[in-house]
């Protein structure tokens, strides 16, 4: 692994969607720009002692910005790596 697996999972993904998601065994993290497949497998596993089934990583785009103080000035805001796992039959994460 390239990466420690501390810096691998930033966080758990809040939104309609994800919670959508959890009735079918999956949940979606968002995680480090550089990370695998097989990297967050590992770090899931290992952090909340579960059995992976499947991961799927996406890039997501950051939206264009103006800003507010000079017109001129253009940002990118929100761009992000996100994966979603899939759990084994029978296995669930508690977040709190």
């Amino acid at each position: 692994m390239s990466i420690s697996p501390e810096k691998i999972l930033k966080g758990y993904r809040v939104t309609e969607k994800a919670a959508n998601l959890q009735a079918s065994n999956q949940y979606t993290f968002e995680v480090a720009d550089d990370a695998s497949a097989t990297e967050v497998a590992a770090a899931v596993e290992k952090f909340f002692k579960v059995k992976v089934k499947r991961v799927n990583i996406m890039n997501v785009k950051g939206k264009l910005k103006v800003s507010r103080m000079r017109r001129a000035s253009v940002g990118v805001k929100g761009a992000m790596k996100k994966a979603i796992v899939t759990l084994a039959a029978g296995q669930s994460i508690q977040l709190a």
